[in-house]
């Protein structure tokens, strides 16, 4: 029998391997197929940079996004597309597309599913950066590790600043909904319909999506959940520090959004929309930008938005699922209270009294501060409760409240290490570790699994400890409803009449009881009234 040469062998042996992979990795989605990568070693295929609507540019600049186009043959969708408009307003986003642009409306995903038909659980992440800045590339949030729980991951971009939340009496009169100014969350929705319409095509079940995220992202999945056109597509939410709930990014009526754009175009000599929808996109980021140009809101448009957020939960017309949602045990330093002055009892007192008036001795009662080191603590959980925490906490209690499904609350307290000192400049010195506690943001590597990405600090085995813990904690969510696993803390949730529990998770995670209620509740008086 005659030898097959060597070279020959290996030739074909490489021709059925890619071959196998080329087939593994195509898939037909509604508009066409498309060619992603696997992962040998984790056994995940990845799709990046898929248009899931029409490039939001020109005309369709400041309109609600469009289904996107048909392709013919094979897209390739091996790489990230482009960012969204922004500035870099925050060090710590780690991006890894490589250009920006207005035609920014692309999502990625990540499967480990082996064929269409395996209906396996789907996360849909948002992120966060202030609706300013972001991306759905960002290592942070990469899906592979979710995915290697058996979850379908979603990352999305969606419009920001100027481009995705900017309102305007022409643009109201022009919509076919009388509203405007919701563009980026709009641009949500439609990848939540996306998701519906395709998401089995790469392994996943439509009728079990979660969608999370934190800061902003967490804001929006708030805003999803109460929006009519969104809260039927989920089954499950999680966020991480922030709500569209007062004084944290809450929506301003239309009214007033119109007011602020037409105001933003007077300021840059444009009188109509046409002139506006004709400024190069860097030149209107540029106007926007500028202090004192343009406030950013979300709008209470009758489209999106019906009513406030505020208004909808009290009223539980929300989607009614189960729910994720906390925060971080030092969301923001001691410094955004105290300012440039020395965190001394007499300072603080002085601040108190300063921004709190008639109440200010209720606030020293609950934010002490009789030694320097109390002040540190009170004025850090003060910021904190201001910026971030408080309408975290009345989302969960209002979905507790008005939803009857469980609501599961945490409280992150591990602190980032220190950072990384490079081998080759023994001058440079480490950043000391967060004084009292998280950080904001700090979380979010944890929770995805993703602490490898981050290069900056120098995790310990700690880390990846607690990192599994949460990691698990929202992989079992997302796949049940439910956090609770084997190996994992007990969680009890709350629900409209019982306990209110938080899970404490760090080193040693546990479970404990609320034990601030009364901050909330005084801060409920001033910011509800």
């Amino acid at each position: 029998m005659m030898k097959t040469p060597f070279s020959l062998l290996c030739a074909l042996l490489f021709f059925t391997s890619a071959f196998s992979q080329s087939v593994t990795n195509q898939l037909k989605i509604s508009n066409g197929e498309l060619a992603g990568t696997f992962n040998q070693a984790t056994q995940v295929r990845s799709f990046k940079g898929i248009p899931y609507a029409l490039p939001p540019i020109g005309d369709l600049r400041w309109k609600e996004p469009q289904p996107p186009a048909n392709w013919t043959g094979v897209l390739k969708a091996d790489h990230f597309s482009h960012m969204p408009m922004q500035k870099h307003f925050f060090s710590d986003m780690i991006f890894r597309a490589d250009t920006m642009s207005e035609d920014c409306l692309y999502l990625n995903v990540w499967t480990p599913a082996k064929t269409g038909k395996d209906k396996l659980p789907v996360l849909v992440y948002f992120y966060g950066g202030g609706f300013v800045g972001g991306d759905g590339s960002e290592s942070r949030y990469d899906g592979e590790s979710m995915a290697q729980k058996g979850i379908v991951t979603v990352t999305i971009n969606y419009r920001l600043g100027i481009f995705g939340f900017f309102s305007h009496p022409e643009l109201t009169q022009e919509s076919p909904h009388h509203a405007s100014g919701n563009y980026g969350l709009l641009d949500q929705n439609a990848a939540l319909k996306w998701v519906q319409a395709n998401i089995a095509a790469f392994g996943g079940d439509s009728k079990r999506v979660t969608i999370a995220g934190e800061s902003a992202g967490s804001i929006s999945v708030s805003a999803q959940m109460v929006s009519p056109l969104s809260k039927d597509l989920i089954a499950g939410a999680i966020g991480e520090s922030g709500a569209m709930i007062k004084p944290t990014l809450p929506a301003t009526p239309l009214a007033n959004g119109e007011k602020n754009g037409v105001s933003f175009a007077e300021k840059n000599g444009t009188k109509t929309l046409a002139e506006l929808r004709a400024i190069p996109a860097a030149q209107l980021l540029d106007a926007a930008s500028k202090p004192g140009a343009w406030t950013l809101s979300a709008t209470i448009d009758g489209y999106f938005l019906p009513k406030s957020p505020l208004e909808i939960l009290e009223a539980g017309e929300q989607a009614h699922v189960p729910l994720l949602v906390g925060w971080n045990s030092a969301e923001i330093s001691y410094q955004a209270f105290m300012g440039g002055d020395v965190p001394s009892p007499e300072n603080y007192v002085k601040k108190v009294k300063a921004q709190f008036a008639d109440n200010a001795n209720e606030v020293l009662s609950l934010y002490p501060g009789k030694t320097q080191e109390e002040v540190i603590k009170s004025a850090t959980a003060l910021a904190s409760d201001r910026f971030i925490v408080y309408s975290t906490w009345k989302w969960a209690d209002l979905q507790a409240k008005t939803a009857n499904k469980p609501v599961y609350r945490y409280i992150f307290s591990t602190p980032r290490p220190n950072e990384v000192k490079p081998a080759d400049d023994a001058k440079v010195n480490k950043m000391p570790k967060a004084m009292i506690g998280a950080s904001h943001a700090s979380e979010i590597e944890f929770a995805m699994g993703n602490l490898p990405y981050n290069k900056v600090y120098a995790w310990t085995e700690d880390d990846y400890n607690v990192s599994a813990i949460i990691e698990n904690y929202f992989a079992n969510f997302i796949k049940t409803g439910n956090p609770n696993g084997k190996g994992l803390p007990k969680w009890d949730p709350n629900t409209n009449g019982s306990p209110v529990k938080f899970m404490n998770i760090d080193v040693t995670s546990k479970l404990e009881a609320e034990a601030n209620k009364g901050r909330y509740l005084f801060l409920d008086k001033l910011y509800t009234k």
